[in-house]
């Protein structure tokens, strides 16, 4: 294994989560014809990574992006941070071709594969971090003993699919009893119909990254955009809840 995709996992998921939260640009809402200078605009404007979702049209009803889009935005922005989300049947096929094409992360889903601790083993193995995600109506006890084990955990506040769907509140107790069960080092992720409206709530609920698609690249400003999702940082102080132990 090369010695820069050894190190590649070693970054920005492990370290340990900032005051406000960390946002993603998810290219899925990007427009493709001009994939490159998306990406470049999105990190210009303040987003702390890229998140490319890929979908087989089995696990999820849609077709996305395979290991050459996220080639590609490897090579639009050599040292950025690309996290690869996984709404695919049978993950453990994919996660070398994307770990080649330039993931630094990678996160599959727990309906997908039921006993995940071998997976997040091979992921490491290949030079990433890696993380587990759930959908709407998975609970979290789904997770088991590998809620301690991976990198990240990704909670989904849509029904994994399509950009642009509306916000899912009532996965928000469910991201509560997660951030209690997580160390400081363990990072937790939502994605799905978060907007600067709503990351408020995402963040008292324990969440330190945030993903983003269509409030990012179907905003006039994208500048504002991505600056009040990590605005909603400031309320970690004054709106915590009970019980919050990080």
């Amino acid at each position: 294994m090369p010695a820069a995709l050894a190190r590649r996992g070693a970054g920005l998921f492990r370290a340990p989560p900032a005051k406000a939260p960390l946002v993603g640009a998810s290219v899925l809402s990007a427009d493709f014809c001009r994939l490159a200078d998306e990406t470049r605009d999105a990190l210009r404007r303040g987003a702390d990574f890229i998140h490319v979702d890929v979908m087989d049209g089995h696990f999820v009803p849609n077709l996305s992006m395979g290991p050459a889009i996220c080639a590609a935005v490897r090579r639009a922005a050599p040292k950025a941070w690309v996290d690869v989300h996984l709404m695919v049947t049978d993950p453990a096929d994919f996660i070398e071709p994307f770990a080649e094409s330039g993931a630094n992360h990678i996160t599959f889903h727990i309906e997908a594969v039921p006993s995940p601790q071998r997976l997040i083993r091979s992921i490491r193995a290949l030079g990433c971090s890696a993380g587990i995600a759930l959908n709407p109506d998975t609970p979290s006890s789904a997770l088991g003993r590998a809620v301690r084990e991976a990198d990240l955990v990704l909670v989904m506040s849509v029904h994994p699919g399509f950009s642009g769907q509306s916000f899912i509140a009532d996965v928000l107790p469910k991201a509560r009893d997660i951030a209690d069960a997580l160390r400081p080092s363990q990072r937790l992720e939502i994605d799905g119909g978060v907007n600067p409206s709503n990351a408020a709530d995402c963040v008292v609920a324990g969440i330190d990254t945030i993903v983003a698609a269509s409030a990012i690249f179907g905003a006039r400003d994208r500048t504002a955009a991505i600056r009040g999702l990590k605005q909603a940082g400031a309320t970690r102080t004054s709106l915590r809840w009970p019980g919050r132990s990080r």
